[in-house]
């Protein structure tokens, strides 16, 4: 393997609390919302939750030990608001910011720099009970959280994210009702998406005071949407697309508040916006977090909603999604020059394949390692434009809870026995371990 990016680019993996952790009920931890949508039948499409996951609460040292392994020097870890304030509100659970004590000075203690996400979609169910995002209050809880969890680990963790994919919360989560809560209404997902983007504004401050120095950003998921045919009616539906999935969240973040047209796309009722707030929503940070799996192809239909369709003879992973690393190319040069972002990182990137150990528990995830070497070809030619990315994060270091999904889909490069908790490093993992060992700078 060849050195093609900088000796200052970060390498590593990424992972979320309520996927990984388990314990629900250790140490303080209330329900969250994902919790309670587990708990209802029907929801989770193999029954499962995360109560157990991968036992990540108990078993971090071990995990820490296999990023260590792979000689990565960054990693991505989101903190369970439920363990730090139960309630949403009020008292703080010192037993929660102990355990992110214990993980952040272990991480630091390998070398590994901490990337720490404050809201990865585990809402304390306290709040959901008192309306959830949809009520102005939950931003001040968050804000009070962050407080909280940056005053306890903000000398030790420099880069944070404020909050992870707030387009999956508003729309899977309170429009779709595929996500947790499991709401179908349209004038509280604008809302909900609305008071995310507040509290990340009111949020960056915070973090900045307590943590003097770090990085601090948001990230949101881009579905790069792109015309099924070079007829005006597909790209017309391509853009409408475009202007749902992608510029809902990134137009605000970037100063230019929401676009023309974007509530008609699907409610009748706007979120009520206080004045100042597009000004809170577009505070300066220091990154954008990217996160990329795959693109979207559009067609026009009469008197419908646009339509998606699949390229025949593509690739496809175990989620549908399509094998299509040149749109993570375009996409960031789309960043960089139509919104002028100065800085981004790959947050998360990843694939779902069927993996399965063979008799001697040995996993050639063919298709997995593929991905990655695409993808990561895709960020260095886009470096090579100008792009000015600085970081990458492989999802995931394991294999866990894929929220609705339940279990059946593996992202990991490490493959979880989820019966015995045993972890088996797939033949993907290696291979990364070593295109990350041939970046690094050399050692003298």
């Amino acid at each position: 393997m060849n050195k093609q990016f900088s000796d200052n680019f970060k390498w590593g993996v990424a992972t979320s609390a309520y996927q990984i952790e388990g314990a629900i009920h250790e140490d303080g931890r209330s329900e969250s919302i994902w919790d309670r949508f587990a708990s209802i039948p029907g929801n989770i499409k193999d029954g499962s939750s995360g109560a157990v996951a991968c036992d990540h609460y108990h078993r971090w040292e071990q995990d820490l030990d296999l990023v260590a392994s792979l000689d990565l020097n960054a990693y991505r870890f989101s903190i369970a608001w439920p363990r730090i304030i139960p309630t949403g509100r009020g008292a703080v659970n010192e037993k929660g910011l102990d355990f992110y004590d214990r993980l952040v000075d272990s991480l630091l203690q390998r070398g590994i720099e901490p990337c720490a996400t404050l809201y990865h979609w585990d809402l304390p169910q306290a709040l959901q009970d008192d309306g959830g995002w949809a009520n102005r209050a939950t931003v001040e809880a968050f804000v009070a959280y962050t407080d909280a969890v940056t005053r306890r680990l903000g000398d030790r963790v420099k880069f944070w994210i404020t909050i992870n994919e707030p387009w999956v919360v508003a729309v899977i989560g309170n429009l779709w009702g595929q996500h947790a809560p499991g709401l179908h209404d349209p004038s509280v997902a604008a809302q909900v998406g609305h008071h995310l983007l507040v509290a990340h504004g009111q949020a960056v401050p915070v973090i900045r005071a307590n943590s003097p120095g770090a990085e601090v950003g948001i990230t949101l998921n881009f579905t790069p949407a792109y015309p099924a045919s070079d007829q005006l009616t597909d790209r017309l539906a391509a853009a409408q697309v475009d202007l749902f999935t992608n510029q809902w969240f990134l137009d605000p973040v970037f100063g230019r508040g929401y676009s023309d047209g974007l509530w008609h796309s699907f409610t009748a009722n706007p979120p009520q916006i206080q004045p100042g707030d597009m000004e809170t929503i577009a505070v300066p940070t220091d990154f954008l977090g990217v996160n990329f799996y795959s693109r979207s192809v559009v067609r026009h239909v009469e008197d419908s909603q646009p339509q998606f369709v699949q390229i025949p003879g593509a690739t496809y992973t175990d989620t549908d999604w399509e094998v299509y690393p040149n749109a993570l190319y375009d996409l960031l040069l789309r960043l960089h020059r139509d919104y002028g972002a100065q800085k981004m990182y790959i947050t998360e990137n990843g694939a779902a394949f069927s993996d399965q150990p063979d008799a001697n528990g040995y996993i050639n995830d063919e298709q997995r390692r593929a991905y990655l070497e695409n993808h990561l070809a895709a960020c260095n030619a886009a470096i090579a434009q100008g792009v000015p990315l600085a970081g990458y994060y492989l999802w995931s270091l394991l294999d866990n809870f894929e929220w609705g999904e339940g279990y059946a889909k593996r992202f990991g490069i490490t493959y979880v026995d989820y019966a015995t908790q045993k972890r088996t490093l797939k033949e993907s993992g290696k291979w990364y371990g070593e295109f990350v060992r041939a970046n690094l700078p050399v050692k003298v």
